[in-house]
């Protein structure tokens, strides 16, 4: 069901004249991408749950699509609820996820399998089979999690290297169940479904495997990756368990602002070579490194230090040379994140102004990290 839109007609930069589908659109990284595409040209397509919400409205005024913007309300669990939004579109990303991240671990194997899992999976599929009906779409990006990674070898050693081939074994998730495993569980399972679907009905899928999102947001409420990277200031204990558990699981915190995130997905939907999954990383950092970094930039007392897992070597290289390679560049370095992630967060309410904070220019001059 589409619902027409704001009646603002800015225009910029050259799309090409291309149509594009965004799912999740009121989201982190889907609004962004919205407001990415809009500002580069192109016209999109954008799936809501309720076009008509004060929180659409939020985002119209800010993404200012004007004729190229077209809103439609869909649901993954609908099947054919996506036919009418990529109709017509050259290509789809697949941006939308729909479960809480942090689950208690008592959920047995048959609960999370068909309360959370199968819904997961047939929603994606459900957006794949309205691409295959569609005639138009030639290619699906969709958003995949470093959660699915893992840095340890079967061994349970560190691995040096991080890179594409290095998927965290079902089994593993389901016996050791730590925090956040059906998330993690969920986006493994989904992405495996997802190929074999594609692979079977002649759909060209790209996976980006997005490490923590982080800087600048367009949502009303503050994301969830920020609220997790941010939890040593926080204190939230749910998130900073989940920042440990990433941090034992992959020996680092992977990052990536929210703008190379967006420009890597348009860059793979673009890219005549680009095939199969790619790691989106600007850079990682421990998490005694992170806490450290925090401390720099927004001294509190109240700034937990945490660790995770001791290494008894160097942390693995979250890696991101598969997408490097074909020629992608990133914008934004590690601790560029990190600073603008704090300025906007302060910006928004979430954390209060510290007047002992550090100025970006300050903290940038001595201990940037550029990104490669």
């Amino acid at each position: 069901m589409e619902q027409q839109q704001n009646p603002d007609h800015h225009r910029g930069g050259d799309g090409g004249g291309r149509l594009y589908c965004v799912t999740g659109a009121t989201g982190y990284i889907g609004s962004w991408l919205v407001k990415s595409l809009l500002e580069k040209g192109y016209s999109v397509h954008a799936t809501v749950r309720n076009p008509g919400s004060a929180n659409c409205d939020h985002f119209l005024k800010l993404w200012r699509g004007g004729d190229r913007l077209r809103l439609f309300k869909a649901d993954l669990h609908e099947e054919r609820s996506f036919d009418d939004a990529v109709q017509g579109c050259h290509g789809v990303f697949h941006v939308a996820a729909s479960m809480d991240i942090v689950l208690p671990p008592t959920n047995n194997h048959d609960s999370v399998q068909s309360n959370i899992i199968d819904p997961l999976i047939k929603g994606a599929l459900n957006i794949l089979k309205s691409c295959l009906r569609s005639k138009s779409v030639k290619r699906v990006v969709f958003t995949s999690s470093i959660s699915t990674m893992t840095a340890l070898n079967n061994d349970g050693e560190w691995l040096p290297v991080v890179d594409e081939s290095c998927r965290i074994p079902i089994d593993v998730v389901w016996n050791t169940k730590s925090s956040g495993w059906v998330y993690v569980l969920s986006k493994r399972l989904t992405e495996d479904a997802s190929f074999q679907f594609a692979k079977e009905n002649g759909i060209h899928l790209i996976s980006v495997v997005t490490t923590t999102v982080a800087g600048p947001f367009l949502t009303p409420a503050v994301p969830l990756s920020i609220r997790f990277l941010l939890s040593p200031i926080t204190g939230d204990s749910d998130l900073l368990r989940l920042l440990s558990t990433v941090n034992s699981r992959m020996g680092s915190i992977g990052l990536v602002h929210t703008e190379d995130i967006c420009n890597a997905h348009l860059y793979l939907m673009e890219h005549d070579q680009a095939e199969g999954s790619y790691i989106c990383c600007t850079n990682s950092c421990t998490l005694s490194q992170l806490v450290d970094y925090l401390a720099k930039i927004y001294p509190s007392p109240n700034l937990h230090r945490i660790v995770g897992a001791k290494m008894e070597s160097a942390p693995s290289e979250i890696s991101s040379k598969k997408l490097k390679d074909l020629g992608f560049r990133y914008k934004y370095g590690l601790h560029e994140v990190i600073h603008q992630t704090v300025d906007c967060s302060i910006d928004a309410g979430f954390l209060p102004p510290n007047k002992n904070k550090s100025t970006s220019h300050d903290a940038m001059s001595t201990t940037r990290l550029q990104a490669s």
